[in-house]
This record gives C-alpha cells, structure tokens and sequence, in this order.
C-alpha cells in the first residue's frame, strides 16, 4: 500500500492539488489509510488536519498524499450543501425514486428536460405562441387562431414596420418569380443556388449603403454570427468591443470565436474609450454595437461610436436591423440620417423588418466581403434564399428608396409621436425614445404575460409580452410598433383599452412629470432649459436634445 502510486491524484499538478485540498478531504473515506486516521478521532480542527496530512504525506502512510503539500482549508458553501439527508431520500414520492431507479444505468434526458422547461413556467418565462395570420388585404388586421375558431385582431407588436410584406408591388414580384422561376432556389451558393436575381440584390444594398459590396444570408442572425465569428477566428490577436445591449446573434458569434472580448456600456463611447485605450493599437480591434436598440427604442451616438473606434485603430460594425428602411432619405438607415455611412466599416441589415421579406445581409469593402463569402460557414453551408423571397426585396427597397417611401417614413413618425403622448397623456408608463418603438414598463413578468393574453382575447388587440430572457428581470415590458397604416381611431381605442386593463390589474399610473434626467445621456434636465438657446447635450442620439430643437 506504502509504495503504490495514486491513478487518480498522479493527473494533477501539486498546484492543483493544493486549490482543490478541501474537495479533496470530502472524499478522504474513499482512502483505505485516512479512512483509519480520520475513525480514529471524533473532530479535529483545520490546523490539525493540515498537521495530520503534512506527517502523513511525509511518512509516506498515504499514496494520495505523498506526491507534495497539500493545504488544508475550510470547504466552500457549494461543497457542504451538495449533500442529501436520509431525511430527504425518506420524503421522496414513490414515483420519482421508482423512476430515478428505473433510468439509473442512463442519463434521463427527457427528466431534465421537463426540469428545465418547469423551471421557465415557475419563472412565467414559458413561451406560448400565438397562432397569428395576417390579413393581406388589410393590414395591420389578422386572425388569430390559439382559441377555437379565427378572431379578428388588429396587430401592434410587428416588425413589418411600414406594411411592405402586402404591398402591392411586393406582392406583384413576389408572384411574378413564383410563376416563373418556382418556390425554392435549389441548393447553396456555391452549388445550384447562385442566381442572377442574388446579386443583383447584393448590388443594390451596397449601393444603399454606399459601399463596395454586399451579401446576403438567409437571416440577419446568421449574417451577424457568421461574419463576427469568421473575422474573431481568422484575424491574428483579434479583440472585440461589445455594446452591453446587443442582440444574441452578435454575443454569439463574438464568443464562438474564442477572440478577446471587452463590453463597454450600453451607447457609452466614453466607456469604450476607456476600454480602448488598455489594448495594443497595433492587434486588429473591432467595435459592435447596433443603432436602433429593439427592446428599449434608444438610438446609439453613432458619429461619436465610431470616431472614439477609429481614433484607436478599430473597425466598426454596425448592426441597423431595426433602422434599415425606417430612417435616412433612402432609408439606408441611422447612418444616412446622421451622414456617417462613410464612418460605418460593416453594415448588417434585414430584409424581414421595414423590407417586409426575409433574410439578412452585410455591406462593406469588397475584400472584406469576399473574405467572409470564402471562410463564413453560415453562409457556405446554407440553401441560398428562393427567387420569391429576392423579387420581393428588389421591389421593396424601390419602392421605400422613392417619394413613396419619403411618405411612408413621414406617416410612421407621425403616428408614434401621436400615440407616445397618448400613452403618456393617461399616465401610462411609456418610456421616452428617439425611434419608432414605443417600450411600455410592465416591471413582472407574469403579469405582463396575463396583460398580452387580456388584451387579444378581450379587445382584439396583439401586443406580445417581453420578458427574461430577452430583456432583465423587473424591466418586462409591452412593446409597441405603430405603422403607417395605423389610424388615429386604432390608436384612441388601443390606448383607452390598455388604460382600462392597466389600472384593473393594479398597476401604478404616473403624472406627466418632466424627468430629472435624459434617458441616454444622463445629462441634468428641466421643463426651463427646454427653451433655451444652449443646447441641452450634444449627442446625435437625446430625445430632449431633439425635442429641444423642435420647440426653439
């Protein structure tokens, strides 16, 4: 026993062996030698027990010992509470012992599956979804089908910002493909699947953005995971800096990567200056970060984003999924309504939002581009998108890049600024922003769950709930996307619906109190100041600063 070695401990390095010394020591009983040391006394204290390994390594008694010191130390929280009473085991139901007996020789996948799905419907995080077909005749009407039989409901959640999914020119060219080029593209890019139709739409979204040359995705998440994973895992020594609030596609792709990661704070460029300035100005550096924020409606200070990332050496890329097709004078998004898409070095964007299609693309310079057309798994192994889907993009993006379009995006503004106030106006908790989404705080997930289901079964009205975990824990939320097509009659009853279930569930209202602070850039605010010729804050992305503009 004296001179056997440890097939165990013999894998470890003495450093390892000393941090994990009070792991260790839960299993000394599993040693025939310190199982008689540890019998032979009742209780011993830590320095004791340090003592009593110390000689017993030194003598040589224990072969899980006598590789090198071990520190003794007292065992974490985690270590003492990962134990089970006989109590425990004696309340245990009769089924569940039956079955843990009967699944013992193997993992029970569909146990912790069910664990983990009980886990979200306790948390009200569950999701159920909502069996929704639109009305192409009438949009922003559809039917709604969860109960038995089709409800009408008018739709107030919707990413089809402007309506193009059923606009007549849309749904003529996705027709006119259908009829005459089939339903699917038949393979990849790279095989079958590459059309005249593909470029051409590759063309026109760099021209939209100004750049040299794009691609396009069957997904704005696969654009954004694809493209941040191909350049973290080919260019040396890469170092991404993360906006706080960006969407899981970008977190994805960034950690898939295995790059250097740095999250600076959400449309902070002074935090990520400071970030910055700690790396090398020589390693490749890329800023990510989006314009418009889908959850909370904040439009990032994007001319300041990207001098504070140039100024280091860094490339930006930009994510403007909820800005294409909503701002600019072509609806090129934030970057054409703040003149700085010479500013932005990668643009992503979808086709599925203000476009009314689906897919997604990026725009940039033509070796950058190609770069991740030849190295992009997500976008190599992939069915490229059919011809219905790249007609119908061709003919929306012509259309919103017209006088049509101009008119649209008026429309759009106008309503979100006449709903804003009504919601406010009744003392509803609608949070200031700058874009077109209007977040209502909520503040519990299980009643903002059973506000959504009121809403649709009681007046017809969709708007889905948001909850963890695609916002925080106590900010769930209502979300709300008035479009063009909205009336001010829909918009009336929509409020005065939402106020009537809003105080029947107990919830709080709020006066129309000026708030002490701006919402993103925390800059000292008054009713008074709003009338004065200093300008409150320089960032392109204030609401007051711009409501200040609008009242001077």
């Amino acid at each position: 026993m004296k001179s056997a070695a440890c097939p165990f401990l013999t894998k470890f390095s003495m450093s390892s062996i000393r941090q994990f010394a009070p792991l260790f020591l839960n299993y000394v009983e599993k040693c025939p030698v310190m199982m008689m040391q540890t019998r032979s006394q009742s209780t011993v204290s830590s320095e004791n027990a340090a003592q009593s390994l110390a000689v017993d390594a030194e003598s040589g008694k224990c072969p899980f010992l006598n590789d090198g010191e071990v520190t003794v130390t007292e065992a974490s929280s985690a270590v003492q509470e990962d134990t089970i009473s006989q109590q425990q085991l004696l309340n245990l139901k009769p089924q569940t012992l039956e079955q843990e007996t009967a699944s013992s020789k193997y993992f029970n996948y569909d146990g912790f599956f069910s664990s983990q799905l009980q886990r979200k419907r306790d948390e009200h995080t569950y999701r159920v979804f909502k069996k929704v077909m639109r009305d192409a005749s009438a949009f922003p009407h559809a039917y709604e089908h969860t109960t038995s039989g089709a409800k009408d409901i008018t739709v107030w959640c919707s990413n089809d910002y402007l309506g193009m999914s059923w606009h007549p020119k849309v749904k003529d060219a996705v027709s006119e493909a259908l009829l005459k080029h089939g339903a699917g593209s038949g393979g990849t890019r790279n095989i079958s699947g590459n059309s005249p139709l593909h470029e051409e739409l590759e063309r026109e979204l760099a021209k939209l953005h100004q750049k040299e040359a794009g691609l396009v995705f069957t997904s704005c998440y696969v654009a954004n995971d694809t493209t941040l994973f191909t350049l973290g895992k080919h260019l040396p020594g890469m170092h991404f800096f993360s906006d706080a609030g960006n969407h899981a596609s970008m977190i994805q792709g960034i950690r898939t990567s295995m790059a250097q990661k740095h999250v600076f704070r959400h449309n902070d460029p002074d935090h990520l200056e400071e970030l910055l300035k700690k790396v090398d100005p020589k390693v490749p550096k890329i800023v990510a970060f989006e314009t418009v924020h889908s959850m909370d409606g904040s439009i990032c200070p994007t001319v300041e984003m990207c001098d504070v990332a140039h100024k280091y050496g860094a490339l930006t890329f930009v994510d403007e999924v909820h800005a294409v097709g909503l701002y600019g004078d072509h609806g090129a998004g934030v970057g054409e309504q703040d003149n700085c898409l010479d500013k932005m070095d990668i643009i992503s964007g979808t086709l599925g939002k203000a476009f009314g299609n689906m897919g997604g693309y990026i725009v940039g310079s033509a070796e950058l581009v190609d770069m991740v057309r030849s190295y992009g798994a997500g976008f190599i192994f992939t069915t490229s998108l059919p011809p219905t889907v790249l007609k119908g993009c061709l003919a929306s993006i012509k259309v919103l890049s017209s006088d049509e379009g101009r008119e649209l995006r008026a429309r759009q503004k106008r309503n979100v600024k006449y709903l804003r106030e009504k919601l406010v106006a009744a003392g509803l908790p609608a949070l200031h922003s700058p874009s077109h989404i209007i977040p209502i705080m909520v503040g519990d997930a299980q009643v903002c769950t059973q506000m959504s289901n009121d809403l649709i079964s009681k007046y017809g009205i969709y708007v889905q709930s948001i909850n963890y975990p695609t916002v925080a824990r106590g900010s769930e939320r209502l979300r709300v996307a008035p479009t063009p097509h909205h009336t001010k009659e829909m918009m009336d009853e929509f409020v005065a619906n939402l106020t009537k279930l809003w105080k029947d569930s107990g919830l709080q209202t709020y006066g129309q109190v000026c708030p002490e602070t701006c919402d993103n850039c925390s800059k000292e605010l008054s009713i008074q100041k709003m009338f004065k010729s200093e300008p409150i804050c320089q960032r392109t992305n204030c609401t007051y600063a711009s409501l200040q503009a609008a009242l001077a």
